[in-house]
């Protein structure tokens, strides 16, 4: 099952069929339909959307780029669905998330502090840890 996924996760853009995903977890279309929904909660198509959808949000985020292409890029052959699905799952449309969403921005502060290196500090001394009796044994009580 974990092929399977890691197979859509791959090639989420392209045109997939349960045939092909279930040929990868080496089962017939029907059971590995079944399994996968008991493995994952969720149908290979529903599972497959989600992966679309979350890309497509990186996308509205992070780039400038219409929300036909990414449409597109992401797999779905039509806006009206593309649309549809977002809105199903994110709760709203795409231009409504582009809108609200922007692009992540670290502060300087932060980029600074992760470059800079860190100082060990001095170990300090251990008392006992708890379930330890006096002899410095663990207890069973």
């Amino acid at each position: 099952m974990l092929r399977a996924r890691d197979a859509i996760d791959r090639a989420y853009a392209e045109p997939l069929d349960v045939r092909a995903i279930a040929a990868v977890a080496h089962l017939s279309p029907a059971h590995f339909s079944r399994c996968f929904s008991a493995v994952f909660g969720e149908t290979p198509h529903r599972y497959l959307q989600r992966r679309r959808i979350e890309r497509s949000m990186f996308l509205l985020r992070e780039s400038g780029r219409s929300i036909t292409d990414i449409c597109c890029d992401v797999g779905f052959n039509s806006l009206g669905t593309f649309s549809r699905t977002f809105r199903e799952i994110v709760g709203e449309t795409p231009s409504g998330y582009r809108r609200g969403h922007r692009p992540v921005v670290v502060p300087g502060c932060v980029q600074k502090a992760n470059t800079r290196p860190r100082i060990a500090s001095p170990a300090a001394p251990r008392s006992s840890s708890f379930g330890e009796a006096a002899g410095g044994a663990p207890s069973l009580a």
